[in-house]
């Protein structure tokens, strides 16, 4: 199956934390980061995900922010460090390429956050992504 879902990362599951109808999975991707997915206890099952399962997290390009540093005071549970490799703009968006260790990201966000965040190859930033909008693939 081909995916139109950009951010592909691969990673091992190192926990699992269920509930009555949610669960968080805890992911180490390959360049030693870690990425939290809250999906349903039944796709936990079905997916037959448990510690130490090779995974895919995917992320949509329009669901990762970035920010010029690591962000205090802030619910949003996914922090990956990361180099901006390439900045497109159109007229009113970007997509924005960030290497992180151990994989890439691509964010879709306005060309105006490019200008005021003054992203460009080289710059250090961080990606941010909410537990919720990263869902799984067993591999």
């Amino acid at each position: 199956m081909s995916l139109s879902i950009r951010n592909q990362l691969a990673g091992t599951v190192t926990a699992v934390t269920t509930g009555e109808a949610m669960a968080t999975v805890k992911v180490r991707l390959e360049g030693g980061q870690d990425v939290i997915a809250a999906i349903t206890t039944d796709a936990v099952k079905d997916l037959g995900i448990a510690t130490g399962s090779a995974v895919k997290a995917l992320v949509k390009a329009t669901e990762v922010a970035l920010a010029t540093g690591a962000v205090d005071g802030i619910s949003i549970r996914n922090q990956i460090a990361g180099t901006v490799v390439d900045v497109a703009t159109g007229g009113a968006m970007a997509s924005v390429k960030v290497d992180v260790d151990g994989g890439g990201l691509t964010a879709a966000i306005t060309k105006d956050a490019v200008d005021a965040l003054g992203l460009a190859a080289g710059t250090s930033v961080v990606a941010l992504i909410k537990s919720t909008e990263v869902s799984l693939a067993t591999v």
